[in-house]
């Protein structure tokens, strides 16, 4: 049986997944006009089929390892994902952009952050929503096989890495770097963690509150000396979590210290690529903040579109070819520029 990333290389591209005037506007229907339940049905009820990626291990500077996935169909475009807080690159909206960019002539590395993808990473500290050191390892490794072209797609804390990242880069990005499409930003770390302690969220933070001890009970198993869950169960939001364990564990003077540094907000005026931000006005984990519209703020190169509608990672349609808006209007946008 020809694998499906192999049926997408002998297809003539690009296929007709709603590039153009479908893909510039999002209108749910009327059930799905909540933040809320945009934020929650595609983690409860969205199956993505796609071929087995081919897994690799790669190594760290400082002796740690990042697990990729690949799905290669000799292209000379790669689109590198980059998945959100507590997610992995198995999530249906990873896969769903993954299968949309397949379709159009893309190879694509999806990417696990440390200690994400069900396996725990080697050192003390873990991810951080600035931990470009680690995106720029992947970018490297990806460009090292060759490619004319990377674009890098980001959702939600992925999302502000990519920006981040190219931010940071400036003037000096490597020019194979095209540009790159986010979705779901929380491009003021702060604004989002005082958005997500509000009492109407609290079924989101303990979400990630429970998963979060998962991880660091397993690093504190690993590392007694360093790390300490007691009295974890105290602990009802990001401003609590991220001063007891995100910023001493990354070299952060506090959680303060850690949002101000690691927000792209205030590197977006320096990226020097075309790239995308949508964040739709009814994310409940996004605070107006969030939503720079000056070009002051944005810079000459960074787009921001914000839908009335799509919640945190949503954009849900239900249509006959499984898309959803959200990478009809990735892929729109990263045709452009290839």
């Amino acid at each position: 049986m020809v694998s499906e990333v192999s049926r997408f290389a002998s297809e003539p591209h690009p296929l007709p997944i709603g590039i153009g005037e479908r893909a510039q506007a999002y209108c749910p229907p009327r059930w799905l006009r909540s933040g809320h339940v945009q934020s929650v049905w595609p983690s409860l009820f969205r199956r993505v089929t796609l071929a087995a990626p081919v897994s690799e291990v790669i190594k760290t500077a400082d002796d740690d390892e990042l697990h990729l996935d690949w799905y290669r169909q000799g292209g000379r475009r790669l689109a590198v994902l980059c998945h959100g807080l507590e997610g992995h690159s198995r999530r249906p909206y990873i896969r769903g952009l993954a299968r949309a960019l397949l379709r159009t002539g893309w190879d694509v590395l999806a990417w696990n952050f440390r200690s994400c993808g069900g396996v725990m990473n080697r050192q003390p500290r873990f991810y951080h929503s600035g931990a470009t050191e680690d995106l720029g390892r992947i970018i490297s490794h990806g460009l090292e096989q060759d490619y004319q072209s990377l674009a890098l797609a980001g959702f939600s804390m992925g999302g502000n890495l990519s920006l981040l990242y190219l931010g940071e880069q400036g003037s000096d990005l490597d020019p194979r770097i095209r540009g790159a499409v986010t979705f779901s930003v929380p491009c003021d770390l702060a604004g989002s963690a005082d958005m997500l302690a509000r009492p109407s969220r609290r079924i989101y933070m303990q979400r990630f509150l429970r998963d979060l001890h998962v991880k660091m009970s397993e690093k504190a198993r690993l590392f007694p000396d360093l790390i300490d869950v007691s009295g974890f169960e105290s602990i009802r939001n990001f401003h609590q979590f991220d001063d007891r364990y995100t910023a001493p564990l990354h070299g952060f003077k506090s959680a303060a210290d850690y949002w101000a540094r690691c927000s792209a907000l205030g590197q977006l005026r320096s990226i020097s690529v075309p790239a995308l931000m949508v964040n739709a006005a009814d994310d409940p984990f996004l605070s107006s903040s969030c939503f720079p519209e000056s070009r002051q703020l944005l810079g000459k190169n960074v787009i921001l579109e914000t839908p009335k509608w799509g919640g945190h990672v949503g954009f849900v349609e239900h249509a006959r070819d499984g898309y959803y808006w959200s990478e009809r209007r990735a892929v729109a946008f990263l045709e452009q520029l290839a």
